[in-house]
């Protein structure tokens, strides 16, 4: 089996809505079937094919998570020694050459990336072209807008 790469947190985040999702909205759409059910005819029922269909979203995204955490070779980024490189887990401070606007990404798995909060995935262009790198290279990612050059300003393992 292809071991995916998950943040410590990532894999915290994940267990978090695994237990959620098992506690509570499965107990809670399990409920709601049974109600739908007692009101009769389930052909013409609304509110019983609605909690099905909601059942059915909840199974699937507990499998999918049990199944991404069954994969998952879970690092903690605060104990990776990347020797000054970028490497997976690592947060690197960069800027922008033809703007000079400064931003901070950790490089994570692919199903924690979230870049509203500054989370990135490995297989991401920008990821790709930072890893091995160091602080004070250049780096040229292509995007859809173009080329576009960063230079990393620091690297760090938190």
């Amino acid at each position: 089996m292809n071991r995916r790469p998950l943040t410590k947190n990532g894999a915290h985040r994940l267990r978090g809505e695994l237990r959620e999702l098992k506690t509570e909205a499965r107990p809670k759409v399990i409920r709601a079937i049974a109600e739908a059910r007692a009101h009769g005819d389930l052909r013409e029922n609304a509110e019983y094919h609605a909690a099905k269909e909601q059942q059915g979203f909840i199974e699937g995204r507990i499998a999918e998570i049990e199944g991404w955490l069954g994969a998952a070779e879970i690092i903690d980024p605060g104990a990776v020694d990347g020797g000054g490189r970028v490497v997976f887990g690592a947060t690197v401070e960069l800027v922008r050459l033809s703007t000079g606007a400064e931003v901070r990404y950790q490089i994570v798995g692919d199903v924690e990336a979230d870049i509203a909060q500054g989370l990135i995935s490995i297989s991401s262009p920008l990821a790709r072209a930072l890893i091995g790198k160091e602080e004070g290279e250049a780096v040229t990612v292509i995007a859809p807008e173009g080329e576009i050059e960063y230079e990393i300003l620091s690297v760090e393992y938190r």
